[in-house]
């Protein structure tokens, strides 16, 4: 049996049709839910981008996680490294059970300098562009106009990565230039060719609709007619106040547009294992790393003081080639940690014994291993989450208060903060936290670039020899 995991950065469970949602056009994951199984209650476990792949390609939780500085990457934050020596990876060890792996790839994070998420692949592809990726030149003075419009009137360095974004946007011409659509026909041109006699193991991941929330226009004008040229969806504020109506429904609408825009490019990939009839021997899931705001309690993107549903739920979306499970819809927690062990669970290879996470699969048919909470971080604040709760506090020191308290049966879309009314179940739920964090703290480091004893030996045949 194949695998292809599909992994969309900062994917919105809500703003699904299969989820629920009304407005949102997701046509191809909606369809593609009918032949699946739909987690309805999957969480994050470390955030953001590079902690979440860390647990996703490992099935190992990483919280409490620790702070190591990561030389010439903007990013600095709890768990934003690379992977540990003694990690192993689902590709690493479906390679050691006769897979083929291939890792389509245009969230650039991953692909940084010191980073190493390509480990265990026997092929790599990474799509360029996305962000701040250090690809097109920035040149100010061809993007003036779009920058000026695009800033909210904030004067922005020569080294802002938006000034190549909007360099490489100029470029394209339609929905098939998106970096979304390269990656997704890249993986898909990789499926027509595949030749060889032994299983794959694809795995795809796709920066949008992380932001800079930016769709072609007429994916944008499904939700507001009136978008025309905006570009207020690029480098939106972290805040409401500091936005107009029409700013914020212009965000709003733009990233509705991108939800559209992967689910279009996810439909041509899943339309290609199809067409090649590899589907019917294919185990494909669909998930992501965390959501974000977009005007909830007035916030916009994602943070660590911001460890809400609108952050933490992920879709997963797992269907099986024979059918088993179509149509299932399935509650109770899980987390990243749990996808690798499932995969291995379905396959009938045993899991590494590094994975901490579970087969959720049986869950179908057993109740029994459900956890009664979960635990999301991200930076020094976690949130613990039972039905009732949702309880965010601050796990270590943090310069920014982060001490909230959601009743999740009075308040589902965690709205109002009741932290003072609720010292004590607070005061509880802090209790738990602590006790988790105790005892996966020895479970959660490891080493980089370690030293061995000198057993191997590398051969150098392939290079000229002075006495030839």
């Amino acid at each position: 049996m194949n695998v292809v995991i599909v992994v969309s950065d900062t994917f919105r469970r809500d703003y699904l049709g299969c989820y629920g949602n009304r407005w949102i056009h997701t046509p191809n994951l909606d369809k593609f839910v009918e032949e699946s199984t739909l987690f309805l209650d999957a969480y994050a476990e470390g955030l953001p981008t590079v902690p979440a792949r860390r647990v996703i390609m490992t099935g190992r939780p990483i919280v409490p996680f620790t702070y190591r500085p990561q030389k010439s990457d903007a990013v600095q934050v709890h768990g934003w490294h690379p992977l540990y020596d003694e990690d192993v990876t689902l590709a690493e060890h479906l390679g050691a059970h006769g897979y083929h792996g291939a890792f389509f790839n245009d969230v650039y994070h991953l692909m940084k300098p010191g980073k190493n998420f390509h480990r265990g692949f026997d092929q790599w592809f990474w799509i360029r562009g996305q962000e701040g990726d250090f690809f097109a030149l920035p040149d100010r003075k061809s993007v003036e106009g779009p920058l000026a419009r695009c800033s909210y009137g904030h004067d922005l360095p020569d080294t802002a990565w938006i000034i190549r974004y909007l360099v490489l946007r100029e470029t394209w011409r339609g929905d098939k230039d998106t970096l979304v659509a390269q990656t997704m026909g890249r993986a898909a041109e990789w499926l027509r060719s595949y030749t060889l006699d032994k299983p794959f193991y694809m795995h795809v991941e796709v920066f949008d609709p992380h932001e800079p929330w930016d769709p072609p226009r007429e994916f944008a004008e499904r939700y507001a007619p009136d978008y025309g040229d905006s570009l207020d969806g690029l480098i939106p504020p972290d805040h409401t106040k500091d936005m107009t109506d029409r700013q914020i429904e212009n965000c709003r609408a733009a990233y509705a547009g991108e939800v559209t825009l992967v689910d279009k490019w996810t439909g041509v990939l899943l339309d290609t294992l199809r067409e090649t009839g590899l589907i019917d021997d294919t185990l494909v899931v669909f998930t992501s790393d965390h959501g974000c705001m977009l005007g909830e309690q007035g916030e916009v993107h994602k943070g660590s003081t911001r460890l809400r549903g609108q952050c933490t739920r992920l879709p997963l979306i797992i269907r099986h080639p024979e059918g088993i499970g179509a149509g299932e819809r399935v509650s109770g927690f899980c987390q990243h940690q749990d996808i690798m062990p499932t995969v291995l669970g379905i396959l009938g290879v045993e899991a590494p014994d590094r994975v901490l996470g579970r087969n959720v699969w049986p869950r179908m048919r057993s109740e029994n291993e459900v956890p009664d909470y979960v635990v999301s971080a991200f930076g020094a604040c976690a949130s613990i989450r039972t039905a009732d709760w949702n309880y965010v506090c601050p796990w270590t020191e943090v310069s920014e208060p982060c001490r909230e308290l959601y009743d999740l049966k009075a308040d589902p879309e965690e709205l109002t903060n009741v932290f003072d009314q609720h010292r004590d179940a607070a005061k509880n739920l802090s209790r738990r936290l602590d006790e988790h964090l105790k005892k996966f703290a020895p479970l959660t480091g490891g080493t980089f670039q370690g030293t061995g004893r000198p057993e191997g030996q590398i051969s150098f045949d392939a290079l000229p020899r002075l006495d030839d």
